[in-house]
């Protein structure tokens, strides 16, 4: 897979606008400001394919990024508070119309920051993918942030706060400094789009 040819291609504000699903579709879900478009920056070796920002709430479309054998999708943010009650009722309705679709969703990947539990928002979303019965890998963001015996005690914590999201769920804990995660991530994605 060649990383170098990903290009941006499309955004979406409304369920209405989606095109169809003509590729294998990977997408990267998370709360506002989790790391998402960091990582696909990381993940495609590319600086500013996906716009970063440090301010919550700037994803507000869902971000399609070609990539020849499949797209990778950036779904906007949730959780953040200071977003209009308007702008949540259109994001809920974007979201749901995006899943609801009949997309050929290979996988999400679900972030969370490593260093904090996982919020209610992010225990939804996996609970959404779960009754769905969507394929998701949990990517545990940050990772660079914690020392050795943080993540260790981050891990062994995850346990619980995940419950039954736990067992059989593949986690990576990610870096988008270092590239800790990278390449399992990659590896992921080809294997879901080549079966």
């Amino acid at each position: 897979m060649n990383y170098n040819l990903v290009y941006f291609e499309k955004a979406f504000g409304t369920a209405e606008q989606l095109g169809e699903s003509d590729l294998p579709e990977i997408c990267f879900s998370g709360r506002s400001n989790v790391g998402k478009s960091s990582l696909i920056n990381k993940v495609t070796g590319r600086k500013s394919l996906a716009r970063v920002s440090s301010e919550p709430g700037k994803t507000v479309t869902i971000n399609f990024y070609n990539l020849k054998e499949c797209r990778l999708v950036d779904l906007p943010g949730y959780g953040y508070a200071k977003v209009p009650f308007a702008e949540k009722t259109r994001w809920s309705e974007l979201m749901e119309g995006y899943f609801n679709s009949g997309r050929n969703i290979k996988v999400v990947f679900q972030l969370v920051d490593m260093r904090h539990s996982p919020t209610e928002f992010d225990i939804s979303m996996l609970e959404f993918l779960s009754y769905h019965k969507i394929p998701f890998v949990i990517v545990l963001t940050k990772s660079d942030k914690l020392n050795v015996s943080q993540t260790k005690a981050r891990l062994e914590a995850i346990k619980d706060e995940l419950g039954e999201y736990y067992d059989n769920t593949r986690i990576i804990p990610f870096s988008s400094k270092n590239g800790n995660g990278v390449e399992q991530i990659r590896q992921i994605i080809m294997n879901v789009v080549q079966n």
